[in-house]
């Protein structure tokens, strides 16, 4: 069992008071976007060794079947299949999405043959992995999720009362969904002289008084990003408020964009990200046509269950699983021992995590690892997130 020292990742949409609320330390002025807890190769946890610190990866490198277990270093390979992150978000983030394990894979191999470096700006793929996450709200959260329904956003672009839209408010009443979908989504990739102008200035109009925090949120964005075309592939995208403990999961090829709030993050641990606007990094408008599913499903808000006394956030994937402890004092100690590794992570309150006879206090913000096969058992008065892989089987 090892407390975690982690890396606070200072991205400019990221906010400069909710992570240090939460931890209950000072400031520091500057944004701070995102901790990271976990063996990802570009910011690595790092815990305690003969009075060293060495890096998470290091260690799971050096005995992968003793940390990750059997099963977890057979289905994944020598590496942490997971990622957790506290993610703080006070300004957009840019449109996004995810590659699945095939399209990953194969543009990292192509990206390699090319001789693209790893840590080149423009490169798209950075590891072989797919990169499925889920977040969970630990205050008032928004976000854009999916594709919303075509006749829905045509009766959006309707209302903002802009001519240079009827085009594609033609196109999304009138042709299947995905095509429709697939063909304004390309349009606005590059859009017509004037059009993101004319967009921009009816948001304003739309937002003052309007009542809608749809509305409010799409001329938000409009004035973070001037001019970046980002914006009109948002309106695409279906608006989504979360309440703390509600999730939501995203899938591989789903635009998606978090707006503001504080939540934990869960990730299949990957660094692959193609972006369509709300951003200086880089873009590449084909790849990511290559990669979007142009589909209109209802964005789903996801609830715990409970599960083995512990409150489980569903997820249909195998490379992590995530559950909620909340502790009252008193009450009887939280037991899991599993055939996986484990992160333990406080977001409230002080808890002591147990293991084979030793314990580790650990308030907000703090996170503890435990290799496969190690007891976790967690007492105190507070909130935890456990993460561990989809695969794990209790062993006690």
């Amino acid at each position: 069992m090892d407390l975690l020292s982690n890396t606070v990742q200072p991205y400019d949409w990221g906010s400069r008071t909710l992570l240090p609320e939460l931890m209950g330390v000072r400031p520091t002025g500057s944004p701070q976007a995102e901790l990271w807890m976990g063996a990802h190769p570009a910011a690595p946890s790092r815990v305690s060794r003969g009075g060293a610190l060495i890096t998470l990866d290091r260690l799971v490198a050096e005995d992968p079947e003793g940390q990750l277990g059997a099963g977890t270093a057979r289905r994944f390979g020598p590496r942490l299949p997971f990622l957790v992150k506290l993610l703080a978000a006070d300004a957009p983030l840019s449109v996004q999405v995810h590659p699945d394990l095939a399209q990953a894979q194969s543009g990292f191999a192509r990206e390699n043959a090319l001789g693209v470096p790893l840590d080149a700006p423009h490169r798209n793929y950075r590891d072989d992995q797919h990169k499925p996450e889920m977040i969970v709200a630990l205050t008032a959260f928004q976000g854009l999720c999916g594709f919303r329904n075509p006749t829905d956003t045509a009766d959006l672009f309707a209302s903002l009362e802009v001519p240079a839209l009827r085009p594609y408010i033609e196109t999304l009443r009138a042709v299947p969904e995905s095509q429709a979908l697939a063909e304004v989504f390309r349009a606005f990739l590059r859009p017509p002289a004037g059009l993101l102008d004319a967009v921009t200035e009816a948001l304003a109009v739309a937002a003052v008084g309007s009542g809608s925090a749809c509305v409010v949120a799409y001329d938000r964005i409009a004035r973070t990003w001037p001019g970046d075309a980002g914006l009109l592939s948002a309106l695409m995208l279906q608006y989504v408020e979360l309440s703390p403990g509600e999730a939501l999961f995203l899938g591989a090829g789903v635009p998606h964009a978090y707006l503001s709030g504080l939540g934990v993050e869960i990730m299949a641990s990957s660094d692959n990200v193609l972006r369509c606007g709300l951003t200086t990094k880089h873009v590449d408008a084909e790849e990511l046509i290559r990669v979007v599913r142009f589909a209109a499903p209802p964005a789903r808000v996801l609830v715990p269950r409970e599960e083995g006394g512990e409150e489980v956030y569903p997820a249909p994937v195998d490379d992590f699983r995530l559950s909620r402890h909340r502790l009252r004092s008193g009450e009887p100690r939280s037991r899991v021992t599993l055939d996986a590794p484990q992160i333990v992570l406080c977001t409230a309150g002080t808890l002591t995590v147990v293991s084979a006879g030793e314990s580790l206090g650990i308030g907000p913000g703090q996170a503890v690892y435990l290799p496969a096969g190690a007891e976790a058992g967690l007492e105190g008065a507070g909130v935890a997130y456990r993460a561990t892989t989809g695969t794990a089987e209790r062993l006690g």
